[in-house]
């Protein structure tokens, strides 16, 4: 960054905005909204956006777009934030807990959207510094079916063209003050799978009348473990898991039906492929050995999420001028887990970071989506200033 937008200039004017972006955190905390749901987040951030004069459209629904024009002509970059909240019963005890029944913000979007509209004001008080323009996408439904695919799909990439796009992620692994940041393959893709087996119905005492659904469904999960295992090179990362299998309602019945739910997890590429076609030939053998019928689905999901090099260099970069170069962790190994952040930086050079968020004095860690998560507030000004650092590094500063 050129010294006129010191670090320490901007640490202290994020640290100003602690109780803002704090009262915004709680307030979304409060009122958590499941995906396409989130109505009234999308219009506390147009508001929170126009009080700044930043241009606001909306977006598959209830997205929002902030478009900030510099002064200065040059490219474009995009920073994200999800607005979604999960099914889940919160149990964290905070004074400040869902007001809603079953929905909680489990997953740190209340935290990336409050911190996002931090940053928002720090670049918003460079306008006529800045050489380029910025978006920022608050992005729907990121636990479900994947908002950004749709917001893409609506043009959020154009007029004006975004360059390259940054993303942070809370992490309750890291302590407040360290950034992981790691190019290359960093999140799973997905397949979703439902495999349904049909077979014929008889009564428990005479078994060879009818076709077990129940027996096959426990040999076919067997079988389709073989992929990880077997299959698959010990070094690739491959995980297959049945968190669902629903059949009969008797227990002397054989039933007609059994329904398996999964997911399979790589690392994308030509692998992704490989492992579900494997997966249906398995399932498929395996259900005519046992005599019953398979139907397979398998979804084409988020297609996991890989940072570009020179984009992650740069946020290592501006991480360690805030944070010391001790405390941004560049090598660590991939998750298994997803996020739809991949649909973004597969269209552009992007990076996707996560943001220590534990308080070192927690006796306690809360994982994500666990009723009890938590995050620390004392992270909020950091993740502004970061935000706002990496944005001003890659247009005013040479970038990439």
């Amino acid at each position: 960054m050129r010294e006129s937008v010191s670090t320490s200039q901007l640490i202290a004017e994020a640290e100003a905005l602690s109780e803002r972006m704090k009262s915004l955190y709680r307030i979304i905390h409060q009122n958590p909204e499941l995906g396409r749901e989130e109505r009234e987040t999308a219009v506390l951030v147009e508001r929170t956006l126009s009080s700044m004069h930043w241009e606001t459209s909306r977006v598959a629904d209830t997205g929002v777009i902030g478009l900030l024009r510099g002064k200065r002509p040059g490219r474009t970059a995009a920073l994200r934030a999800e607005l979604d909240a999960l099914p889940i019963q919160e149990e964290s005890g905070l004074l400040w807990s869902s007001q809603k029944p079953g929905v909680m913000h489990a997953c740190g979007h209340d935290f990336h959207t409050a911190a996002l509209l931090g940053a928002a004001h720090l670049l918003a008080a460079r306008r006529a510094e800045l050489e380029g323009n910025v978006k920022l996408f608050f992005q729907p439904d990121e636990e479900r079916d994947g908002g950004a695919e749709r917001m893409i799909a609506a043009g959020c990439m154009e007029h004006p063209t975004v360059n390259a796009v940054f993303a942070l992620h809370c992490d309750s692994g890291l302590n407040v003050g360290t950034v992981a940041a790691v190019s290359g393959r960093i999140c799973a893709a997905s397949n979703p799978f439902t495999v349904i087996l049909h077979g014929r119905g008889s009564h428990g005492a005479k078994p060879q009348e009818g076709d077990d659904v129940i027996v096959a469904a426990a040999q076919i999960i067997q079988a389709i473990q073989t992929i990880p295992s077997r299959r698959t090179a010990p070094t690739e990362p491959v995980v297959i898991t049945v968190g669902a299998l629903h059949s009969g309602s008797a227990g002397n019945v054989l039933p007609t039906e059994a329904r398996l739910k999964g997911i399979i997890r790589t690392m994308g590429g030509e692998l992704r492929k490989q492992i579900t076609e494997q997966f249906r030939t398995i399932v498929q053998h395996t259900a005519e050995a046992m005599g019953v019928r398979a139907e397979i689905q398998i979804e084409e999901s988020y297609p996991g999420v890989c940072n570009d090099r020179d984009c992650t260099r740069l946020v290592q970069r501006v991480a360690g001028q805030f944070l010391g170069a001790s405390n941004v962790i560049t090598d660590r190994p991939p998750s298994m887990g997803t996020d739809d952040f991949g649909y973004f930086s597969s269209a552009v050079p992007g990076c996707y970071w996560q943001l220590g968020t534990s308080d070192p004095a927690w006796q306690e860690r809360w994982p994500n989506h666990t009723p009890q998560f938590r995050v620390s507030e004392k992270a909020l000004p950091i993740a502004a200033a970061l935000h706002a650092g990496i944005v001003l590094e890659y247009l005013n500063g040479g970038g990439v």
